[in-house]
């Protein structure tokens, strides 16, 4: 094993394996913190944690002993891995979950780099851009859970962890990896306790992965992993993904997530295909629901354009549904509905699931019950096809802002 990654939520998880694996790294992805006793053969184990806007205490604890289990096996490098546009509050739960990972490591210092340039997601002087625009002004300010309302990443940082944070800027960046391992031990030997590193461009991705090799611990979003794996090479990328290929089946799109693309692809895609938009008051009152709609799915064509079921609204439309029935019990009716969806259709034959949103993803993977995968192909940077260690099933778990209009069309492409 070379590196063991901790992610804070599944989309996040599929989206930093499946860079893994394109850059020639055999990558099973577990479901949870793995039990004791489980033994598997792997370059890189990626551990997803639902642990994004949970308690903190919680989300601590999880990633702790998910630490530990990877330790057990000998593995001699970690990486959290959470969100390319930094999902947190000033409680957390970035910064306490990375101060306890270093504890426990005996280490006094680590990099902040939630960045994916071929995603849009680049950071300039320590402010991180989603698209060319402050996250500040982007779609992530009025995030539901985590409303993104600061691009410094240094202030985002030091309010909600133990330390300081300083900045390694882009100029250095150019100058290759001695010029960023220079920095950062000067940024160390100054008393900060995390350095945020500048990236625009894929060549500074291989600097900053060459830079970082000898750090046990590193964070960030999927953007450093793709840097770091590419600087190691000499990976076969076909024979990586082979056994994460998606199996034969029918297919169906579950959409939660409420971001800008998302709503995008949902208005592309079900322009031609079946579609069912989800009632959140029958979420809320109606038992049979579920049922109902895996009824639907499962009576359309199972030839044609895989059948769409979402909840995705514009932001007027979420707020709306909000105020009338309150984000949290609206937002967990509505997962838990998806989750008894994937059940029954499971059951019924469906075997491929395309899902769109991180916390969407958590729960039809949870529902199904699947404790880990084997990482196949890339359908668009981030978001492999996975398929289940134990049965049949296949998955594209999406996080909201990723992928192409054409998506959920692309993914049914790719999986033959």
């Amino acid at each position: 094993m070379r590196l063991g990654v901790i992610a804070d939520d599944f989309t996040g998880a599929t989206d930093i394996a499946g860079f893994l694996v394109a850059n020639g790294l055999r990558t099973v992805q577990l479901n949870g913190v793995p039990p004791a006793g489980l033994d598997l053969e792997a370059e890189a184990v990626v551990i997803s944690l639902k642990s994004r806007s949970c308690p903190v205490e919680e989300a601590v604890a999880q990633s702790l002993a998910s630490l530990e289990w990877l330790r057990a096996r000998g593995c001699p490098q970690f990486f959290f891995k959470y969100c390319s546009t930094f999902d947190s509050t000033a409680k957390g739960n970035i910064g306490p979950v990375t101060d306890a990972l270093l504890d426990a490591l005996g280490e006094d210092f680590t990099v902040i780099c939630p960045v994916l340039p071929v995603n849009g997601r680049t950071i300039y002087s320590g402010y991180l851009f989603v698209n060319g625009v402050p996250l500040a002004e982007s779609g992530m300010r009025d995030h539901p859970v985590t409303p993104m309302r600061d691009s410094n990443l240094m202030r985002l940082m030091d309010a909600q962890s133990r330390g300081r944070t300083g900045n390694v800027n882009s100029v250095v960046m150019d100058g290759g990896p001695d010029a960023v391992r220079a920095a950062l031990d000067r940024l160390r030997g100054e008393g900060f306790r995390y350095a945020v590193l500048d990236a625009l461009n894929d060549a500074h991705l291989v600097t900053m992965g060459r830079a970082v090799a000898g750090m046990r611990l590193v964070t960030g979003g999927s953007g450093l992993a793709d840097g770091m794996a590419r600087a190691w090479g000499g990976g076969d990328a076909a024979a990586a993904s082979a056994q994460g290929h998606p199996g034969a089946g029918r297919a169906v799109v579950l959409s939660g997530s409420c971001s800008e693309m998302t709503n995008a692809q949902v208005a592309a895609y079900r322009a031609a295909a079946p579609a069912m938009a989800v009632e959140v008051e029958r979420c809320l009152s109606d038992p049979g629901y579920a049922a109902a709609i895996a009824g639907w799915v499962l009576a359309q064509p199972a030839d044609g354009a895989a059948p769409l079921v979402f909840a995705t609204t514009e932001p007027a439309g979420l707020r709306a549904v909000q105020a009338r029935f309150g984000a949290g019990p609206a937002s967990e009716a509505v997962e838990r509905v998806f989750g008894e969806v994937a059940r029954r259709l499971e059951a019924g034959g469906v075997a491929r699931f395309i899902v769109a949103g991180g916390e969407t993803s958590g729960v039809v993977t949870q529902s199904l019950g699947i404790a880990g995968f084997h990482i196949g192909p890339q359908i668009a940077p981030g978001v492999p096809w996975v398929r289940a260690i134990d049965r049949p099933v296949s998955l594209a778990l999406k996080s909201g802002n990723f992928g192409r209009e054409r998506f959920f069309f692309e993914a049914q492409e790719t999986a033959g």
